[in-house]
């Protein structure tokens, strides 16, 4: 096995010795919600560790308090480089997640990060274009939401929780990448150029929606932005981003393909075929992987028993980085890491993105039954918001304030409500369109 760097051989002595104190935000949840510090490293019996463990009121709150735990309180680096391990040469187990914003202390780098780092992982500008287009998102899911629930549209999927995932992704990638996309990436379709008024075309489905309504709503796509075609069954566009990156191979282009898929994705069996060609043919595909903690109702616990599912990619032999994925500006950094070092080596990379799924799955599903009522709260998910950490960052350097909070939410909101009204008033689609770009030639 190879050895580990200093910082790394620290972090797992810091892992087996028992994580750090925590700054709970409820007795009842005290080890779910705290971020590591990184004292010196000593020894825990069994019998400390049993007598320091959280107390849970119920079954349900003690299972939530572990997933939210799993993906917050992991081990965490301020250094990149550290946060990237090499496929099929043995790694650390829990892999460390790489962090810049301190979940604990808003506005604030986590100790040994530098201003230097963040202003290199997203200049003000981008840093503030970034928090423009994730308050966009939540102001697009807010209207499209109700307008679901006033039978307007059939069907919604709300990105909650995930903003700083997925704008922060798409800011990392160049505009020529292909991007390959599952159905909780507003934030990244918005970043690449799509419009309000493309997206509520598509979820109304009318006449100048691509797909001329004969999708679901949030299917997006847009050839000339490069976005592929959203798909229902879950994980058919890993395999297919692998075939795609593969055509830039052999066609030595400059770029990469990106894919965008969840945790419940990588249970399918597409989704290790995908991987698997990925590795084997040397395609430069940039996996981004959104570990949220559920797959529609079944929690990650529910799913797999290993350290989440970087270590999938690296057992296949491709380089993996597990991120902050409630941290923006550690999104962005490392997915340029990713983008580059995939280009570099021509293989393929991934980055596992830690966050959590505030929303429930989709209009179709109802989270209260398998969540606690106050699970969101007790765990202190308000305080990690990407949009709040992105916030408290800009605020903190005198790049945000609340009159442009003000303006800039108002704005967004308005234009969400009229892409939809102006979505429906455009014509549906003709009956004699239903088989166009189907068949080549009707019979």
């Amino acid at each position: 096995m190879a050895r580990l760097p200093a910082s790394l051989r620290a972090v797992a002595r810091q892992a087996l010795a028992g994580r750090a104190a925590a700054r709970p935000t409820s007795p009842a949840l005290a080890g779910a919600s705290r971020a590591l510090s990184q004292p010196a490293p000593r020894t825990v019996s069994v019998s400390e560790a049993a007598a320091a463990a959280p107390q849970f009121a119920t079954p349900a709150a003690e299972a939530a308090a572990r997933a939210f735990d799993y993906a917050n309180g992991l081990p965490w680096v301020a250094n990149l480089d550290d946060a990237w391990v090499e496929g099929g040469r043995g790694w650390p187990s829990p892999l460390p997640m790489f962090r810049l914003l301190d979940p604990e202390a808003p506005g604030q780098l986590v100790a040994g990060a530098t201003e230097a780092q963040a202003a290199e992982a997203a200049d003000p500008a981008t840093a503030r274009a970034m928090y423009e287009t994730m308050l966009t998102v939540q102001a697009l899911d807010d209207v499209f939401y109700m307008a679901q629930r006033q039978g307007r549209v059939s069907f919604y999927l709300q990105a909650a929780g995930e903003e700083g995932a997925t704008v922060g992704a798409a800011a990392g990638l160049a505009s020529e990448d292909e991007m390959f996309l599952q159905y909780r990436e507003q934030g990244a379709c918005l970043w690449r150029g799509l419009t309000l008024d493309d997206m509520a075309d598509q979820c109304v489905g009318n006449a100048e929606s691509p797909d001329k309504g004969r999708t679901m709503p949030v299917h997006y796509g847009n050839r000339k932005l490069k976005l592929h075609t959203i798909s229902s069954p879950l994980a058919t566009q890993l395999p297919q981003a692998a075939g795609a990156a593969y055509a830039l191979r052999i066609s030595n282009e400059e770029r990469v393909v990106a894919c965008f898929f969840g945790d419940g994705s990588a249970s399918e069996g597409d989704a290790h075929a995908g991987l698997n060609f990925a590795a084997t043919l040397e395609a430069p595909v940039v996996w981004l992987c959104r570990n949220n903690g559920y797959a529609i109702s079944t929690p990650t616990r529910e799913q797999f028993r290993g350290d989440g599912l970087a270590p999938r990619a690296l057992a296949l032999g491709t380089d993996a980085v597990r991120v902050d994925g409630n941290d923006p500006l550690a999104v962005r950094a490392a997915v340029a890491s990713a983008r580059a070092r995939a280009l570099k080596n021509k293989k393929p990379v991934f980055v596992e993105l830690m966050t959590y799924r505030l929303s429930s799955h989709s209009t179709s599903d109802d989270a209260s039954k398998y969540r606690a009522a106050d699970e969101l709260a007790a765990l202190g998910v308000a305080a990690r918001h990407p949009v709040a950490r992105l916030k408290a960052y800009l605020q903190e350097r005198g790049h945000w304030d609340d009159d442009l909070e003000e303006t800039t939410r108002g704005d967004a909101r308005a234009a969400a409500r009229a892409a939809l009204d102006g979505a429906e008033a455009k014509a549906r689609p003709a009956r004699a369109t239903l088989f166009d770009d189907v068949y080549h030639e009707l019979t």
